[in-house]
C-alpha cells in the first residue's frame, strides 16, 4: 500500500535520535543519547513515562547476582534513577521469593517524577499520549519516519536514528524488520495484572513463609476459589500496611482458525487480558483476605495501570542471545551489560520454573543483539531485543533493561554525529565500551563482592 499521504501530514520537529516508548529501556536511552549531545525525542503512549516500571511493578530486579555473596552487575544511569529514588522518599532492598536476588522496591509515582525530571534535566524533549501508528523505509533498510496518533491527529515525526524501546518491538514490526513472536516455538511468558492492598498487618504477615502461602492458595484453589497461579508472591512496600503482588496469571496467547496466533499485540486480545485480569486480581484479593494471617482487615486499594506483558515479539539483531550462553555466563568482546538473574519462565499452569546461574555469576549483554540485523539505523532496548525465549526470561529484568537503554541511547548519539544516515553500524563496540565505563556502566564483572 503506498503511503505517500504521509509526506503531507503535519511534522512535529525532528530529532537526530528518536526513542519509541519510555520504560526503563527507552527512558534511560533517552537520557544517555541526549547526555552524548543528540537532540533527541522520546514517544510514550501513557500519560506518563516509565512503562512497566511505573505502570505495572514497583520493585527493580538484576542489579545484584544471587546469592549471599551478591556483585553488583549494572550501575551508570540505572543507579542514578535509585539514587534520585531515594531523594524522594523511602526505597526498600529486600530479597527476592525466589532467590533471584535482591530487589529495590519503590514508590511508583515518585519514579514517574524521577523519570521525567532525569529526562527533561538532559533536554529531551517528551510527547506523551502519541502512539506508534506507521513507520516509512528508505529501499529496505533505512528508517525515515514515523508516524503517531496524538490527539491533535496524526503525525510525522523525522529523525537520523531510531531505538526501538516499545517492549513488543512495534516499530520494527511496522518497518517489516524481522522478528520472531513468543508462542511460535517455545510456550510464551504469561500475563500479570498486579494489584496493591491496604491495611495489611504486617507483623502477623511476616511469619507467614513462601511455602506457607504456597500451601494456602492450593488449599482454596481446591475449595473453589479460582487460582491459576499456585505460587504467586505479595512484598512489603515503602508504604506501612500496604503489600504488592505478583500473583495473577493470564494466557499469553491462543490459536485463530487456520494455526494463526494471536497475543497481547492483538487489541482484541489484549482488551480481554485487561478485562480478565482485573477480575481475577479481585478473587486473589479475596483469598489473601480469607486465608491468610494479617489480611483479615485489608482491602484492594489499586489495580496495575495495565496488565504486565513479559514477552512478545523478540527482533533479530546481528547477535541472538542463547540459553545456553546465559547459562555458562558467556562473555563477549563487545558485551555493553551483564546479567546474573535466573531464567524465569512464566509458563501457563500453576507453577513457574527457574534455571539459576552458577552462584555469582553473570552473563554479558551483546551489544550486536541490540542492532537491528534488517536495518541500517535502529537499535532495540529491552525486552524485544534479540535473544531465544529462554535468554530473554533472565535478561528481561529492568536493571538490564536500563543497561540496555543506556548502551543503545550512548550508541545513538555517537551515530548520529558520525553518520549523515545515523548508521549504527558506524559505531565501533571498543568507543562504545569506553564511553559507557566512562559513565559508571559496569561492562565487566569484578572479582570483588559487593553487598
Amino acid at each position: 500500500m503506498s503511503r505517500a499521504w504521509i509526506a503531507d501530514l503535519p511534522t512535529i520537529a525532528g530529532a537526530d535520535v528518536c526513542v519509541v516508548g519510555s520504560g526503563a529501556a527507552g527512558s534511560t536511552a533517552a537520557i544517555a543519547a541526549a547526555r552524548g549531545g543528540a537532540s533527541v525525542l522520546l514517544i510514550e503512549k501513557l500519560p506518563f513515562l516509565g512503562g512497566t516500571s511505573t505502570a505495572v511493578l514497583d520493585t527493580f530486579y538484576g542489579f545484584w547476582t544471587p546469592g549471599d555473596a551478591p556483585r553488583k552487575v549494572v550501575g551508570g544511569l540505572a543507579h542514578e534513577v535509585v539514587a534520585a529514588l531515594r531523594d524522594l522518599g523511602p526505597v526498600l532492598e529486600r530479597p527476592n521469593t525466589y532467590g533471584a536476588g535482591t530487589g529495590i522496591t519503590y514508590l511508583a509515582e515518585h519514579l514517574k517524577v524521577v523519570w521525567e525530571q532525569l529526562v527533561t534535566d538532559s533536554g529531551v524533549r517528551v510527547l506523551l499520549h502519541a502512539m506508534l501508528q506507521d513507520v516509512v523505509v528508505d529501499g529496505r533498510d533505512r528508517v525515515r519516519s514515523i508516524v503517531v496518533a496524538t490527539k491533535a491527529g496524526l503525525r510525522r515525526i523525522d529523525a537520523r536514528t531510531f531505538i526501538d524501546a516499545s517492549g513488543d518491538a512495534d516499530l520494527c514490526a511496522f518497518a517489516g524488520f524481522g522478528f520472531e513472536t513468543a508462542g511460535d516455538i517455545d510456550p510464551a511468558q504469561t500475563l500479570t495484572t498486579t494489584f496493591r492492598m491496604a491495611n495489611v498487618d504486617q507483623e502477623r504477615r511476616r511469619p507467614v513463609t513462601t511455602a506457607d502461602l504456597h500451601s494456602a492458595m492450593a488449599a482454596a484453589a481446591a475449595d473453589g476459589y479460582d487460582l491459576p497461579r499456585r505460587e504467586g508472591s505479595d512484598h512489603a512496600t515503602p508504604i506501612d500496611g500496604v503489600t504488592a503482588t505478583i500473583m495473577t496469571r493470564l494466557e499469553p496467547n491462543e490459536r485463530h482458525a487456520g494455526g494463526r496466533l494471536v497475543n497481547t499485540t492483538d487489541p482484541f486480545f489484549l482488551t480481554a487480558a485487561e478485562i480478565t485480569g482485573r477480575r481475577q486480581a479481585l478473587e486473589y484479593a479475596r483469598f489473601l483476605v480469607d486465608r491468610v494471617p494479617g489480611y483479615e482487615a485489608a482491602s484492594l486499594v489499586a489495580l496495575g495501570t495495565q496488565v504486565g506483558i513479559r514477552e512478545t515479539r523478540r527482533v533479530y539483531g546481528d547477535a541472538r542471545l542463547t540459553r545456553e550462553d546465559v547459562l555458562a555466563a558467556r562473555q563477549f568482546d563487545d558485551q555493553i551489560g551483564l546479567c546474573g538473574a535466573p531464567i524465569e519462565d512464566h509458563r501457563a499452569g500453576p507453577d513457574t520454573r527457574w534455571t539459576y546461574l552458577p552462584p555469582g555469576a553473570a552473563a554479558g549483554i551483546p551489544f550486536a543483539t541490540l542492532v537491528v540485523r534488517d536495518a541500517t539505523n535502529v537499535l532495540v532496548a529491552g525486552r524485544c531485543f534479540s535473544a531465544t525465549h529462554d535468554a530473554h526470561a533472565s535478561v528481561r529484568s529492568m536493571a538490564q533493561c536500563m543497561a540496555m537503554g543506556q548502551a543503545a541511547g550512548t550508541a545513538a548519539a555517537m551515530a548520529a554525529g558520525h553518520s549523515a544516515d545515523g548508521a549504527v553500524r558506524a559505531v565501533s563496540p571498543e568507543s562504545l565500551r569506553t564511553q559507557l565505563a566512562g559513565d559508571g556502566a559496569i561492562l565487566d564483572l569484578v572479582q570483588e563482592h559487593v553487598a
